[in-house]
């Protein structure tokens, strides 16, 4: 069934490389866009001139760049769920592109019965016509295939998503009616001047029906294999690689023009902490073309889309199963490519590897390198572009694919909300914002539930507490950038509450600019630790149920609260205890003091000492956000050394909203005379 596509793919090749050289300008059939759905190659080949992406979404309009001040203004507003180009009348423009181009990626957190509509190319009449909801149903014409249009709520997940191109050849305009539901993002392509393409229509799916129900069944039934089926002049080299201690391995060194179009690993543990070890500790390193640093530097299960550990998934790119890891990165190299395995563990590990390479069927000039780098902190931004955090920056030609994301969350609680900010070419406000997170990895809602399709996944996680793991592949929609690209995305926690670990995937002409070097194992494993939680002498003893963090609180010169902070505790129900450190460096009588928060949705708490009740209930419940002022809660006598004070959520008052919230900011213990 595939077959046809590789004659396609060939066709493509031939397209870009006689614009390159200013002989033709390309037309692409509706053909020609499904077939990027699962077209490998296609990543590899470097962006021409005018071919840019971008993302119009809800995300809040009040972040914005100020051209006279340079500065970024309210960079980390939240409202994102309903944010628009304009009102006309009583609707809403969603999306306004110019043509050539194409919309890849449409999804939602929350669509509607309100219709969204779809105008192409001037026309009167709307090539879409639907409520918003039936986008992501996968039964409702023209989007009724349902690996292509799918709601995550089937799996608990949330979010609803649809892949399947909608070209236009002048003009795009998406307006929505009332009750069209809360956030959207429509991730598009703009191709370059004098480009042809088709103006999408439920004709033209209905003509190329065969094309999408192929993309469908291969998504649906065979996932976790390369869509290319066998390429002419294919080979596979299996080795096994015995890695000591400290020693960099040699798989396996190429000669060119070739590409590497699968790696597979299998390998063996003695247990999940020796797995969540060595897939750190052992690092896969690749270097094109004789270059003087490797393009590939990565510990070897982050590589695979999932860390720590093996997480079993499939996307189209990676996966983990039971027979192995498997990569379909498309990595084209000129004269020769060199992968090896790092050990930077204490013991040997042995690693059994098999690599598929073929011809590339093309000149290697126009195509670029294949890149894919590992780090969990980089460069520190200006405090106006706070909360940004740098997934990728690099300099040159190519295309920015994708991310895979490692989260450690200790204390629990929802870590992410942070909208994704992509900066190309220098400009000063990012062509693509989102909305959020979990927005930005397919789903919503921040939901603890594993799910995986074909561009995004989320392989692990710990209902939001401990260790969370998510992808998301830039493939229909990766970002071409002709001098420099910074993909962000937002944190809102510090490292005290959550570590973010990435890598980054994309290609890069081979004069660009990779800046990003090995990471030592130190910083790679065994940094996933709770830390400790104290403020003011105030120590929270292990993890709680909930989400517990520091807040600030008041304005300066503000002294209800010590010191302007909080202990807060969130996301806990009646019946949850938190345990703080008591402890006493001399026996004698002490007078116990506290200092809390009272606000509208906190909650009624009992206080015990060494598991004894002091004081009685304490009713936290305030209109408005207040300190307590000292709270006493009796005289006690406590031997030299530990002793423990607990925390209860036993109610909240009847006019309190019922999130049982707790805070506290001063404990104070007075010995008495």
């Amino acid at each position: 069934m595939f077959a046809p596509r590789s004659l396609l793919a060939s066709t493509m090749l031939v397209l870009t490389a006689l614009v390159a050289v200013g002989r033709a300008d390309p037309t692409l059939t509706y053909p020609d866009l499904v077939h990027r759905i699962t077209d490998l190659s296609h990543l590899s080949v470097l962006p021409q001139a005018g071919e840019k992406c971008g993302l119009w979404s809800s995300y809040d309009r009040a972040s914005r760049y100020d051209e006279k001040t340079g500065k970024y203004v309210n960079w980390d507003a939240n409202g994102d769920g309903n944010g628009v180009i304009r009102s006309e009348g009583d609707r809403v423009v969603m999306a306004e592109m110019k043509g050539p181009g194409c919309i890849w990626r449409i999804w939602s957190a929350a669509a509607d019965k309100g219709h969204v509509k779809i105008y192409l190319d001037d026309q009167p009449e709307a090539v879409v016509d639907l409520p918003f909801a039936d986008y992501f149903e996968g039964k409702h014409a023209p989007f009724n295939f349902p690996e292509l249009s799918y709601n995550l709520n089937r799996v608990g997940s949330s979010g609803q998503n649809l892949y399947l191109p909608i070209p236009y050849q002048k003009s795009c305009k998406v307006v929505a009616d009332k009750g069209w539901g809360n956030y959207f993002h429509f991730n598009y392509a703009t191709f370059p001047a004098g480009t042809t393409v088709p103006t999408f229509s439920a004709r033209l799916v209905a003509e190329n029906a065969a094309e999408l129900q192929a993309a469908n069944d291969f998504f649906a039934k065979r996932l976790g294999t390369d869509p290319a089926g066998k390429r002419s002049g294919e080979a596979r080299l299996s080795q096994s690689v015995d890695a000591a201690p400290g020693a960099t391995a040699q798989v396996a060194r190429l000669e060119g023009p070739q590409a590497i179009t699968a790696l597979r690993v299998k390998t063996k543990f003695a247990n999940r902490d020796d797995e969540m070890t060595g897939l750190r500790k052992l690092a896969l390193r690749i270097t094109w073309d004789d270059q003087a640093k490797p393009a590939v530097w990565c510990p070897l299960g982050d590589f695979f889309g999932t860390a720590p550990g093996v997480n079993p998934y499939k996307t189209l790119m990676t996966g983990m199963t039971k027979d192995g890891f498997y990569s379909y990165w498309y990595m084209p190299f000129a004269s020769s490519a060199l992968v090896e395995l790092v050990n930077e563990d204490k013991v040997d590990r042995k690693v059994e590897f098999e690599i598929v390479h073929a011809p590339l069927g093309r000149p290697f000039e126009g195509l670029g390198h294949f890149h894919a780098k590992w780090h969990r902190d980089t460069v520190q931004l200006p405090a106006d572009r706070w909360p940004d955090w740098i997934m990728l920056q690099t300099q040159g030609r190519g295309r920015f694919c994708g991310v895979s994301l490692h989260v450690w969350n200790p204390r629990g609680g929802w870590w992410g909300e942070g909208d994704e900010k992509f900066f190309v070419d220098g400009e000063k406000f990012p062509s693509t914002i989102g909305t959020g997170s979990e927005d930005y990895f397919g789903y919503a809602w921040g939901n603890p539930h594993l799910f995986q399709r074909p561009y995004h996944a989320q392989t692990m996680t710990q209902n939001n507490q401990g260790h969370q793991s998510l992808l998301r592949w830039h493939f229909v929609d990766n970002v071409p950038f002709q001098k420099t690209f910074q993909g962000c995305i937002e944190k809102y926690f510090n490292n005290d509450h959550a570590l973010y670990a990435v890598v980054a995937y994309w290609y890069l002409s081979p004069d660009g600019k990779d800046s990003y070097g090995p990471v030592p194992a130190t910083l790679r494993d065994g940094y996933y630790v709770v830390p400790e939680l104290s403020i003011n002498g105030i120590k929270v003893l292990g993890v709680p149920p909930g989400d517990t963090q520091l807040q600030h609180l008041g304005q300066p010169g503000d002294n209800q609260w010590q010191n302007g902070q909080q202990i807060w505790w969130t996301g806990a129900q009646p019946g949850a205890k938190l345990d703080i450190d008591a402890s006493v460096a001399q026996g004698g009588r002490y007078q116990v003091t506290v200092g809390l928060t009272k606000a509208r949705d906190y909650g009624i708490v009992q206080f015990r000492l060494d598991g004894k009740k002091i004081g009685a209930p304490i009713d936290l419940y305030n209109p408005e956000v207040v300190a307590s002022g000292p709270i006493a809660l009796g005289e006690h006598d406590l031997a030299q050394g530990r002793h423990k004070l607990t925390v209860e959520i036993v109610g909240a008052n009847p006019k309190a909203m019922k999130a049982y919230m707790f805070g506290i900011h001063r404990l104070e213990l007075k010995p008495l005379r």
